[in-house]
């Protein structure tokens, strides 16, 4: 059995099991199909719309624009370009690494790319809004703050890391 027979069969095994959930009035699994529901719901309004826009950045955005601005010779601004991307970016993950593949097959630096992706779940424009206005400005800043020199640092050390073992992203098929 090949691999998407598998998942098809792990899906509809799990389908199976919400219904028989339901029909056995089984709170675990009721709540577990709720909350899927909400999750898959979610993911059919972003995902579309996100990918367009990922086919459309893959499209319009040459590879030399992205070597100048996110390559490993960009120097500091780097840094600073891909936060300012990720913070702009709507879909936390779920759109953050489709974009950072399309960032790496147009040459952006290993280190570029991990700090886009990591700041993607940590500098929201809509999360940091809620968080100021619940926790306070002051607040906000410091996290952000203390969290941009920790970004660029890891980002270094994967980069070092991943560089001294001559590791390539595998292809996707």
């Amino acid at each position: 059995m090949n691999k998407r027979k598998r998942n098809l069969l792990a899906f509809f095994i799990f389908l199976g099991v919400i219904l028989l959930s339901n029909l056995l009035k089984f709170d675990l699994g009721i709540k577990i199909g709720e909350n899927f529901y909400i999750f898959a719901k979610d993911m059919i309004l972003i995902l579309p719309p996100a990918f367009v826009l990922i086919g459309l950045f893959d499209v319009w955005i040459s590879r030399e624009r992205v070597e100048k601005s996110l390559g490993d010779k960009s120097g500091f601004t780097k840094y600073i370009y891909a936060i300012l991307l990720a913070a702009t970016t709507v879909g936390g993950t779920f759109v953050a690494f489709p974009l950072a593949n399309s960032l790496y097959h147009k040459g952006a630096g290993y280190d570029t790319i991990i700090t886009y992706v990591t700041s993607a779940s940590l500098f929201m424009i809509p999360m940091s809004l809620m968080e100021a206005s619940i926790l306070g400005i002051p607040f906000t800043l410091l996290r952000l703050g203390s969290s941009v020199p920790l970004i660029i640092l890891s980002a270094n050390l994967l980069k070092y890391h991943l560089n001294k073992h001559d590791y390539v992203l595998p292809k996707v098929e």
